[in-house]
């Protein structure tokens, strides 16, 4: 079975994400990568996009623009608090002539609990419940 057959199946769930990519690194790829990395992990597929009828690849116009501007900013304190990723959790897939991008975000130690963006620990964490990533209150912070 090849990764498009598999991609036809998936839904979006609490440990997989489609974001489209169309305009360029997506915004909201920080929030669904703090909610994954505070929850139990999941996979992020850049080039995707969920419709009624299920996945839809539109791909990524360019793959490496778009990989160095994940890097940048897991790497870049000001954007998210703990680069969890390796070379090896991300993965570049051809399909119907387009590239997608899979990143698989692990679940974060508990030494490095909270995970969150834009610097703001109150402000920037996030927790993954069903297809959805969702704020986290003080309660939930400090339960991490």
């Amino acid at each position: 079975m090849t990764f498009l057959d598999q991609l036809s199946e998936w839904r979006e769930n609490n440990r997989l994400e489609f974001k489209s990519a169309r305009g360029g690194f997506p915004r909201s790829f920080w929030e669904t990568y703090s909610s994954f990395a505070n929850t139990s992990g999941g996979l992020i597929v850049l080039g995707v996009e969920e419709t009624p009828e299920g996945p839809k690849v539109v791909g990524v116009s360019d793959v490496d623009v778009l990989i160095k501007n994940l890097w940048s900013g897991l790497n870049n304190p000001q954007k998210v608090s703990a680069n969890l990723l390796l070379d090896s959790d991300i993965a570049i897939h051809q399909v119907d002539g387009v590239e997608i991008v899979a990143i698989k975000v692990p679940r974060a130690d508990r030494t490095q609990r909270p995970v969150h963006i834009n610097n703001s620990m109150n402000a920037g964490t996030y927790r993954r419940n069903g297809e959805g990533d969702y704020h986290c209150n003080i309660e939930v912070i400090r339960a991490m």
